[in-house]
């Protein structure tokens, strides 16, 4: 399969030579909505609103996909429904070990580790195949910077961007306002099936709420 809106999502924010994580928290948010988007256009979960629920467990092939559903699936415990703020909360924190895990079985970038001060254990995550990031800036900068109409998977990432306020990540050199003003226009833009649309919309919502959560936490 290929890499996922997660892994996408974790290639932006790493440093390319020192393999160190920019914005990480904020990344972490959209990574794991990453994962749930790309549930969704698989088929296997539906986004009704501010709830989610688990329709099949079919196996996709992609192990990080794959582990989150049966991650999922016990966490559901039977019920037909969660909200989604609930989950985006949990998985946080290890969506994106579960992405750099799998970044790491593609040869994509690989695992170092070091010791801050000869005591603080330290990993990072520098690029060892620079192609797939390369295809995908490029990609992301035809659709934002220069108007191509994306697919359904791109205009995905891009709300996911968005939503996180990830902007920098994406386009490091481009104005601020004009990348915004694009990705809003993609994020709201007829580019998917109507139940896709609403997810990502709902999905986004999600991801806003949890996020003024976190910083409203930071500042207390």
């Amino acid at each position: 399969m290929a890499v996922t809106l997660a892994e996408e999502i974790m290639l932006l924010s790493l440093d390319d030579e020192s393999g160190s994580a920019k914005q990480r928290q904020a990344a972490g948010w959209a990574v794991a909505g990453g994962i749930l988007l790309e549930l969704v256009l698989a088929g296997r979960v539906s986004v009704i609103g501010k709830h989610f629920e688990l329709v099949d467990t079919t196996p996709t092939g992609d192990s990080l996909l794959d582990s989150r559903t049966a991650l999922i699936e016990t966490w559901m415990r039977g019920r037909g429904k969660r909200r989604m703020t609930e989950w985006l909360t949990k998985d946080q924190p290890k969506a994106v070990a579960a992405a750099l895990e799998s970044l790491c079985k593609r040869g994509v970038v690989v695992e170092e580790k070091h010791r801050a001060l000869g005591l603080f254990p330290i990993r990072r995550y520098p690029e060892v195949d620079g192609a797939v990031e390369r295809e995908l800036r490029e990609r992301l900068r035809a659709v934002v910077l220069d108007g191509a109409e994306p697919d359904t998977r791109t205009a995905g990432l891009i709300a996911l961007i968005h939503s996180a306020k990830l902007h920098r990540l994406a386009f490091p050199d481009g104005h601020r306002k004009q990348v915004a003003s694009r990705m809003e226009e993609v994020a709201t833009g007829q580019w998917a099936a109507e139940s896709v649309r609403a997810a990502i919309r709902d999905m986004q919502a999600a991801m806003v709420a949890v996020t003024v959560i976190t910083v409203a936490a930071a500042g207390s």
